[in-house]
Order: structure tokens, then C-alpha cells, then sequence
């Protein structure tokens, strides 16, 4: 029999418990977990917060999914791991572990702000606590500034827009969404957004706050009532960088999801581990590959032989029925073929290099997607793939026989 120990509670901590469990029915779990929640889809608290679900159906898995599974849930922070004695603290307490898995998460990345420390009504955005804090600050005529024009930033946008007064949303880049969407792309974006009512101040950010008053680099000032930071958020390293592990944006993790420490593994969105659109480590902070990694982490922990050497960025996400999806990793003008397909109120952006579709940028139908992502994971070669449907509507049709024999597992 094993001892387990999983630092967090999130969809990456579900995979690992499901990944022992695949292999190991009995041995001892124990989740060490600092937000006092089940595990929880965070991609809700945003429609929470629309009215569009409520705190139950958050829940990622059943009200028994600790019991069934025969692990032990602690709600405390861990302090540190201590490999030579094989331990973890939390408070005043000690766990053993045979094998330990880092599932932490990420933490709200706050910037140094000039009078910060004078606004009452602030928040973060990326927990339920979170969202259920921010609830009770707003008003029907509050005015929100939101510091942030990424994922995080407009989901929440989105959640408060039809509850508050006004909403605008401030960004040092020039663009929407610029961390997945290039600049034509988000233009279209930022267009359906403002048609909502949203506001956006872009390349510009804030050089000073005063109570309920932000002061612009650019000159301008935003009056408001509630802020929320949604800079950027950054991988929990530290309790893996103490324990001597090798990090740098995130804990770094191999194939098989082992850290450089023997016996721990790592998984969700604290690592950094293999993007196989640009062959190379990086973080990949996305619930699929979150429960993927916790999955596999899970697997060899038990002793199983399991390894992740497909995983991609993806998006997959919508703003007021505009649905946008995107995949791979795009490249400079000039480097490759960029298709390009205009729509009302949509975009389509696919880009080919060296006969291989390395990313694709899509709004609205998205149709075809899964498509898309599948030939970006398995690096198909498109000398056998029918371009022009490829480009227009993409599915298995446009693969030659032999090639859909194959994906089909034999079947045409």
C-alpha cells in the first residue's frame, strides 16, 4: 500500500485522484486543499455571476466524489515539502507521502499601483470566493474598472455588464484577448463587446488611483466604484522551488508529468511543460490539459505508464453569443500560408507552414474545430488533405481513404 499526497484542489487534483484510482483502488489519497470548496469548474464563476448557474452546478464532480474515491480531503494551505522524511506540513500538521503530486494552481498576478492601497471596493477575479465577494460589491449604478483585457478580465465583464452602471476595461496592449487573438481578430472582438456596452481604454494603463478616481498614463481619468484586477495571473512555484525543484514560469515537468524531484509530479496550470505546436516547454494554463496532466500524473504515480506529448494551447470561449475558438501557435506575415475567411460578425484564420496546420484562429461558427485541433495535435501531413476543404468546412472528407481508415480505426 502507497500514501498519496495532492497539493490542490482543482480540476488537475480530480485527474490525478481518477488517474491512481485507474490503477490503485485502495491505496491512502490524502488532497491538501487551500480554497474551502469541492473541487469546482472556475470557468463559472463568470456565469455565476450572469445568473446563468448557480453554486451547485459549479461542482466538477458529485458530492461523493472524495468518498467513492476513498480520498481524504483536507481544507488547509501547505507550508512545505520535506523530501528526506517524505512529509508535507500544513499548519501544525504533518502528512507522509510515498508520492506527492503539485497541482496548485496559479495565483492573481496585482502590479505595483501608485494608491492602491486607497480603494476599498477591489477584487481579484479567479475563485469562487472571488466571485462571490465581487457580488456583493456591485450596485445597479456601480461603476467598474477593470484592469485587464484578457480571458480573465472580460469574463468578468461579460458576468456584471447587464448588473452594474458601466463597465470599462483598461490594457497596456493595443488589442483584446492579445495573449490568443492576433490583431484583425480582436478588432472583431472588440467591436461585438462595445455593441454590448462595454467600454475599453487599450494601449494605456494606470499611473495612479485615488480612492474612487484612476489616473491614466495617457492623461485621461476613469471615475468608478468597483475595481478588479485582472492583470495576468502567475504558476505557484514557490513550495516546488523550495523543495528543490527546477522552475521557471511554471514548475518544470516532463512528458510523463514527473518534476525534477524523484517521486513528484506536478500538474495543471503551476507547470510548464511540453506545447508540441512549437516543440518546446511552456505553460499550457487550460482546464483540458489541467485534467489531462492530473490524469497522467495520477497514472504513474500508481505505477502505470502514461505521457502527454500532444498537448497544444487551445481556446475555447464566448462573449455574448459570439462564439470564438482558437488552437496551436500562430506565426510572423510571411512565414507561412495565412487562409483567411470573413463572415458577418465572424472570422476564420488558418495557419500553414511547412504543410502542416499550425494554429487557427476562429469567431463565430466554429464549426469544424475539433478538426482543426486534431491535425494541429497529430502534426498531419496535408499533401494527402483536400485544401480547399481544409480551408471552407473541414471534415473527415477532406482526408483521403487511407487516412480516414486510420482515424477511424479502420472504418470508412
Amino acid at each position: 500500500m502507497s500514501k498519496f499526497v495532492i497539493i490542490g484542489n482543482g480540476v488537475a487534483a480530480a485527474g490525478c485522484i481518477e488517474g491512481i484510482r485507474s490503477i490503485d483502488k485502495e491505496s491512502e489519497i490524502t488532497v491538501i486543499s487551500a480554497e474551502k470548496h469541492p473541487v469546482y469548474s472556475r470557468p463559472l464563476i463568470s456565469y455565476y455571476l450572469e445568473g446563468k448557474t448557480t453554486l451547485e452546478k459549479m461542482n466538477y464532480r458529485s458530492e461523493d466524489f472524495y468518498e467513492k474515491n476513498k480520498a481524504e480531503l483536507v481544507y488547509a494551505s501547505a507550508e512545505k515539502i520535506d523530501l528526506k522524511k517524505g512529509e508535507v506540513a500544513f499548519g501544525s500538521k504533518k502528512t507522509k507521502f510515498d508520492k506527492l503530486c503539485i497541482a496548485a494552481g496559479s495565483s492573481p498576478f496585482v502590479p505595483p499601483m501608485d494608491g492602491l492601497d486607497s480603494v476599498k471596493e477591489k477584487f481579484t477575479f479567479m475563485t469562487m470566493d472571488d466571485s462571490l465577494a465581487l457580488e456583493k460589491a456591485l450596485k445597479k449604478d456601480s461603476r467598474v474598472l477593470i484592469v485587464g483585457a484578457g480571458l480573465i478580465g472580460l469574463k468578468c465583464a461579460e458576468g456584471i455588464l447587464e448588473r452594474v452602471g458601466s463597465v470599462t476595461v483598461v490594457d497596456l496592449a493595443d488589442r483584446v484577448l492579445s495573449s490568443i487573438l492576433d490583431n484583425e481578430c480582436a478588432a472583431v472582438m472588440q467591436k461585438h463587446l462595445e455593441s454590448k456596452g462595454m467600454k475599453f481604454l487599450l494601449s494605456d494603463s494606470v499611473a495612479k488611483l485615488e480612492t474612487d478616481k484612476a489616473v491614466m498614463k495617457s492623461g485621461k481619468t476613469v471615475e468608478f466604484d468597483v475595481l478588479v484586477l485582472a492583470v495576468g495571473v502567475r504558476a505557484n512555484t514557490q513550495l516546488a522551488k523550495d523543495a528543490g525543484a527546477e522552475v521557471n514560469r511554471g514548475i518544470i515537468i516532463d512528458t510523463k508529468m514527473q518534476t525534477t524531484l524523484e517521486n513528484v509530479y506536478a500538474a495543471g496550470d503551476c507547470t510548464e511543460g511540453y506545447d508540441s505546436s512549437i516543440d518546446a516547454n511552456r505553460v499550457l494554463a487550460i482546464l483540458p490539459n489541467a485534467y489531462m496532466q492530473g490524469f497522467c500524473a495520477g497514472v504513474n504515480m500508481a505505477g502505470g505508464d502514461s505521457s502527454i506529448t500532444n498537448a497544444i494551447p487551445m481556446n475555447s470561449i464566448g462573449f455574448f453569443g459570439l462564439h470564438c475558438t482558437s488552437a496551436g501557435s500562430y506565426f510572423a506575415q510571411g512565414e507561412g500560408e495565412v487562409y483567411e475567411e470573413k463572415s458577418c460578425g465572424g472570422i476564420k484564420r488558418l495557419y500553414i507552414k511547412d504543410n502542416k496546420l499550425t494554429g487557427y484562429i476562429i469567431i463565430g461558427d466554429v464549426t469544424g474545430a475539433g478538426i482543426y485541433t486534431r491535425i494541429i495535435r497529430e502534426k498531419t501531413d496535408l499533401s494527402g488533405v483536400n485544401i480547399d476543404k481544409l480551408k471552407n468546412n473541414a471534415t473527415l472528407a477532406m482526408f483521403l481513404p487511407e487516412t480516414r481508415r486510420k482515424m477511424l480505426g479502420g472504418v470508412v
